[in-house]
């Protein structure tokens, strides 16, 4: 009787989802529904892990908008956004018009055809309903006979409403990638509905980062991409904003710092003995990183050596400085004076991608420095161009001798990666990034939105929702790096133990869960578990 029982509540659920299924099926357009999901690929909160294993639109769209006036983060007339209100909490679908009505049409496809041949509903309430139906029957009192591998489809949504339920923020935003990474924008559109209750501005840090990773699924199921990160930077702050924004993420997170530190404690061990010293860096931005090595330089016993900086320049620290380099080299050249350091500095205004050797004014009888501090994750490689600057860059500079070259990059692999593993490790790196600010700004700070907005988002929504070229942001592990440089022709450069010991220094004044380890030659900086930022040198 029970067999029975169990029988007939099985066919039910599956009766009544093939009706579901029948009812939202506009024809030829419906795309496969998702496919069942390996419980063992769920989302873990264990030790910010995974179980999963990695191995076009127009220029009226706009994001992030934040209003420093009233605090409130809207979507400017833009039909594929998401919406925040004055508390940071998401507003409804109507109030701001996150969704299109009709998403039979891209802003690209000026034909009239079908988008892939999808199929929104226009009521996604009506369908929650009918889903409701379905999972009272799929989690009724019998529903520990519903088994996933003979009930694939029921398995897929008892997961997905079971995630909802639990409101496991990082498990729906998962489902939801998974879903437009397996082109079933039914359910995409369903959970976008659901993640919006979810996420907040102003809340935990996933839900922070949940708001802004869900920008970007909205933002990549709106246009596929096409000509988004361009688009997102349409409504920049203030360019003096812009600056303390960045100002202040350099003070509460040591990433930048660790990264500075390091690089320069490796120029000053290469050119302790040097009287004339050309250091080349590829983006120099505020040129905050040579504050401390002049300083280094004016202590030297013996005397300081001749500085020469070439600054090679990008549109947006130009922005950020409200001017160009001119800037930079009139407050290092002042710095220089003040410690009696003879200096010169050289403006080279262009993207690394436009260098070339005639640039960098190489000049005989000085010892030869480059820097790529967090710069080279921006060079299209062979992945996406047959220029490969990534890789002509690191030939050209081989081609000039240096006596060192530093390296520092964040620890993260979504370069070459498909979405949908990208998506993991962006969730995955970016989790830890907010859960430390989390702990240094308190969230009650009231730049706190903007720094993220500003410093971290615009990232987070170009390598979610970004294709091609528009994908500048394109992190590679340290290994890939290693190779890359090794073809190049360069060899190790050890860092100095002294260096390494001030780091550790330095990073007692933060969270004990930071944490700074040397392996294979170079440094690790992480948060718990999480490698976030290395550093390394060659020559």
């Amino acid at each position: 009787m029970q067999a029975s029982q169990q029988h007939r509540s099985s066919v039910m659920a599956s009766r009544l989802y093939r009706q579901i299924k029948q009812e939202v099926e506009p024809g030829p357009y419906w795309f496969p529904q998702l496919p069942p999901i390996d419980p063992s690929l769920c989302y873990s909160d264990s030790g910010h892990g995974f179980h999963f294993s990695v191995e076009s639109s127009n220029e009226n769209f706009c994001t992030l908008e934040s209003s420093s006036a009233n605090g409130s983060y809207t979507a400017n007339n833009s039909t594929s956004l998401v919406g925040f209100s004055p508390n940071g909490s998401p507003m409804s679908q109507q109030d701001s018009q996150s969704y299109p009505s009709d998403l039979h049409h891209s802003p690209d496809n000026n034909g009239g055809s079908p988008i892939s041949g999808s199929c929104i509903t226009d009521d996604v309430s009506d369908l929650r309903d009918k889903l409701k139906e379905l999972e009272t029957v799929m989690l009724g009192p019998d529903s520990d006979v519903i088994d996933s591998k003979t009930s694939p489809e029921m398995g897929t949504w008892r997961l997905v409403t079971d995630a909802i339920s639990r409101g496991d923020l990082k498990q729906v935003l998962v489902f939801c990638a998974k879903a437009m990474s397996d082109n079933d924008l039914l359910m995409a559109q369903w959970l976008m509905d659901e993640l919006r209750r979810m996420v907040s501005v102003s809340g935990e840090p996933i839900q922070r980062l949940g708001a802004y990773m869900l920008e970007g699924l909205v933002a990549r199921l709106a246009s596929s991409g096409s000509s988004i990160y361009k688009a997102l930077r349409c409504k920049e702050p203030k360019s003096a904003d812009l600056l303390s924004y960045m100002h202040i993420l350099y003070e509460v997170c040591p990433y930048l710092k660790f990264g500075y530190m390091s690089a320069n404690g490796a120029i000053a061990e290469a050119m302790k003995d040097e009287d004339r010293v050309h250091i080349i860096d590829f983006q120099i931005a505020q040129g905050s990183q040579w504050i401390t090595l002049i300083q280094a330089f004016a202590a030297r016993p013996g005397g300081p050596p001749h500085i020469r900086i070439t600054g090679i320049d990008d549109s947006t620290s130009a922005y950020a400085r409200g001017g160009g380099l001119n800037i930079v080299g009139k407050r290092l050249s002042k710095l220089a004076r003040y410690f009696k350091v003879p200096f010169e500095f050289h403006a080279a205004a262009m993207s690394g991608c436009e260098v070339q050797w005639e640039h960098l004014q190489v000049r005989p009888g000085e010892a030869l420095a480059v820097n790529f501090a967090f710069m080279l994750h921006h060079m299209p490689d062979e992945s996406v161009s047959t220029e490969n600057h990534r890789d002509r860059l690191l030939r050209l500079v081989k081609s000039l001798s240096p006596k060192v070259v530093t390296l520092v990059e964040q620890e993260s692999n979504t370069n070459t990666a498909p979405f949908f593993p990208r998506f993991l490790e962006t969730l995955n790196y970016y989790t830890a990034m907010f859960e430390s600010i989390d702990v240094t700004l308190p969230r009650e700070h009231k730049e706190r939105i903007d720094v993220e907005q500003q410093c971290l988002a615009r990232d987070v929504v170009n390598i979610i929702a970004c294709e091609g070229a528009e994908r500048v942001e394109r992190h590679e592990l340290l290994g890939k790096w290693r190779s890359r440089f090794r073809m190049a022709g360069f060899t190790p450069y050890p860092l100095s133990s002294l260096v390494n010991a001030t780091i550790k220094t330095l990073l007692e004044n933060y969270c004990d869960r930071y944490r700074l380890e040397e392996r294979d030659g170079a440094l690790y900086l992480g948060w718990m578990n999480r490698d976030l930022v290395a550093s390394c040198a060659w020559k």
